[in-house]
């Protein structure tokens, strides 16, 4: 789906996971970029981490070469680390950034500064944020994939499908999020071109949980535990009256508490 994607990495035990997850969404002659930012231009730190980063470039390397495709690593040295990843991906080319939230469920701020969301709101490309649970977990047994509208973007379905194919052709279930209609399935089973097993849902939803952006997290949470799913998408949609739904707020609350995998895409 993407031909140029760039991973922006912190840390080696990163490299080869994200590599992984990546590879899942890339076109077969694709190309992945491996950014590795040290935030700092202060010797003698900077030669410090500089040969450090030989840690993220050989796993880089190796990775690409075990996945056979194209992973090119890049180091470089900015104290602003987000402004970095967008240059970078402005002067590639890139059309997909996947990176990961640092910190975990048992964080108070998984978000490292605000490099996460200048990337989010910022990028001139899609950017795919997913949970560590994401990037280590096997099989998925379904995917979720709610919508606040009449129906999920394409965009996000052709993710899922890709998704789903990556994990042996696992169902997706679409869950309509509103105020109208009773739970339950909303039309019949489908499948994407590509062979996968599709369910429509519908759930209900108050109207003063669906208008409030704070409890949107508490809800998809929910309906992920209620029906165990193994794999959680979400992604933005059209412009809504209360503005977008990939907020730092949202994100911070989504990723921390959620039970499963977690992909956020914006683009």
């Amino acid at each position: 789906m993407y031909d140029r994607l760039l991973i922006p990495v912190s840390e080696p035990s990163l490299v080869e996971p994200m590599i992984r997850f990546a590879s899942a969404l890339l076109e077969p002659d694709g190309e992945i970029r491996i950014l590795h930012v040290i935030p700092t231009r202060t010797l003698p730190e900077l030669t410090r981490q500089w040969r450090a980063s030989v840690n993220v470039v050989v796993p880089a390397h190796e990775a690409g070469a075990a996945l056979d495709i194209r992973v090119d690593p890049e180091v470089r040295a900015s104290p602003d680390v987000s402004g970095e990843i967008l240059e970078r991906a402005e002067a590639h080319g890139i059309d997909g950034i996947v990176m990961t939230l640092r910190g975990d469920r048992r964080s108070h701020s998984p978000f490292f500064g605000h490099t996460a969301t200048s990337v989010l709101h910022h990028a001139p490309c899609d950017v795919i944020i997913v949970n560590r649970l994401a990037l280590t977990v096997g099989a998925a047994p379904r995917i979720l994939l709610p919508s606040f509208g009449g129906s999920p973007p394409p965009k996000l379905l052709r993710l899922a499908e890709e998704i789903a194919v990556a994990n042996r052709g696992v169902p997706i279930v679409t869950m309509a999020l509103s105020g109208r209609s009773p739970n339950g399935r909303t039309a019949p089973a489908s499948r994407t071109p590509r062979g996968v097993p599709m369910e429509h849902r519908r759930s209900i939803l108050a109207g003063a949980l669906l208008g409030s952006r704070r409890r949107l997290p508490e809800q998809l949470i929910h309906e992920a535990a209620r029906l165990r799913f193994g794999f959680l998408l979400v992604g933005e949609e059209a412009i809504r009256p209360e503005g977008p739904i990939l907020t730092r707020r949202f994100l911070e609350e989504l990723f921390r508490n959620a039970p499963c995998p977690v992909m956020a895409v914006r683009g």
